[in-house]
């Protein structure tokens, strides 16, 4: 009964109350451009302790008022983190960021990941929030896709977001950067001379033409809207090429529709 009741719940959100933001988004991720603020209000900085202070690690997503959505690769349990909701330009206060710090007992890793092996897939984990997020103009929640739901398909104009490099050995993005990226077919994708067997069907390809995720983008959302006007988050940043961006080497991302039964599995049992 309480499977169910998370289940209907969450189907509830993504009906009603999820990736429509109030501040629309316009049509640096590497040679993307500054987003509007607030126009991607689910997406989080998850942050490391670092001498002393917090530093940006990777982006995550808020998929329901006490859980975040981000990439298995990006927690290690020795460490300690924080998530930032309502964040846009990281060098300011800007009066609508909302803190969160984390204990090790707050991190859902997906059973089947393999630190070793990021090619397996599985690249995905949760967050337990302490408490509630205030959800407001700039505060939101995100979309799950349907479980198993209807493909995505070739050129399909995505969005992703995040704060990592603008390029190459470059320095982090200070301010949230978005990136259009196409949806890469997955024949194409695994071809030989592209991604070959490091994809399999849990992942999702998207970008390249000089567009792609970087480092400590990773665990954040690839953005796609439906016919119903929703965004959906499709994909969680996986991995990319070494140099962030090169020729028949798009973005990867974990595939969420796939994952869905396990989201609420796992917030049913938390």
């Amino acid at each position: 009964m309480l499977r169910l009741l998370v289940t209907v719940l969450l189907a509830a959100v993504a009906s009603h109350g999820c990736g429509v933001p109030t501040y629309r988004p316009t049509t640096r991720i590497v040679n993307g451009e500054d987003a509007v603020p607030y126009s991607w209000p689910w997406m989080a900085s998850q942050q490391v302790l670092y001498d002393g202070d917090y530093v940006h690690n990777c982006g995550a997503s808020l998929i329901a008022a006490r859980w975040v959505l981000t990439a298995a690769h990006c927690i290690n349990l020795r460490k300690t983190y924080r998530i930032v909701l309502g964040e846009h330009d990281r060098r300011v206060e800007e009066g609508h960021e909302q803190y969160f710090h984390l204990n090790p007992e707050d991190f859902f890793v997906h059973p089947k990941w393999d630190n070793s092996c990021p090619e397996c897939g599985y690249d995905i984990a949760l967050i337990k929030l302490p408490r509630e997020a205030e959800l407001n103009e700039e505060v939101q929640l995100g979309c799950l896709p349907r479980p198993r739901g209807a493909p995505l398909y070739a050129n399909q104009e995505c969005y992703q977001a995040g704060w990592g490099l603008i390029a190459h050995n470059g320095p982090q993005a200070s301010v949230l950067q978005q990136a259009m990226l196409p949806i890469v077919d997955d024949s194409q994708c695994s071809q030989l001379d592209w991604w070959g067997e490091l994809v399999n069907e849990l992942m999702l390809c998207a970008g390249g033409r000089n567009k792609a995720s970087c480092s400590s983008d990773s665990g954040g959302p690839l953005n796609c809207q439906d016919t119903d006007g929703r965004w959906y988050i499709q994909g969680i940043v996986s991995f990319g090429p070494p140099t962030c961006n090169a020729p028949k080497r798009p973005s990867v991302f974990t595939r969420v529709s796939l994952f869905t039964d396990w989201i609420n599995e796992t917030i049913t049992r938390s």
